[in-house]
């Protein structure tokens, strides 16, 4: 069953040495096999997630890939440290402040990779 499966995801890349030099350098991520379809990275708990090759330069509009942390705040200014510029949203349901919303009693922060990928941040309980 699904249910029981590890789930992975995927994301676009139009240029994958860019892509590899982004996630190290702004992420500290390094891929666990490069492969001739992609570079996959794990993180923890048995998770990760794979960048491929792809010409097509369609990206959603919307959360690909999130991270949940511990310390929000201290991820924010780590990542700004390292030059990753957060997005800022004033719409109904997510307003940010500082590049941080609250939203669901939670509480995240979204930018954008080298490949205009949007990712998040949130704070786990």
């Amino acid at each position: 069953m699904l249910k029981d499966a590890k789930s992975l995801t995927t994301l676009p890349a139009a240029d994958m040495e860019r892509a590899k030099r982004w996630y190290q350098d702004k992420l500290g991520l390094e891929p666990v096999e490069e492969m001739t379809g992609g570079n996959r990275y794990e993180t923890a708990a048995g998770t990760g997630f794979t960048i491929y090759p792809t010409p097509n330069p369609d990206r959603g509009g919307h959360t690909q890939l999130a991270f949940g942390v511990a310390d929000l705040d201290s991820e924010v200014t780590g990542l700004k440290g390292r030059g990753v510029v957060f997005e800022e949203y004033d719409m109904p349901g997510l307003k940010t402040v500082n590049g941080i919303a609250e939203f669901d009693g939670q509480r995240g922060a979204f930018f954008k990779d080298s490949e205009g990928n949007i990712l998040g941040i949130v704070q786990m309980d």
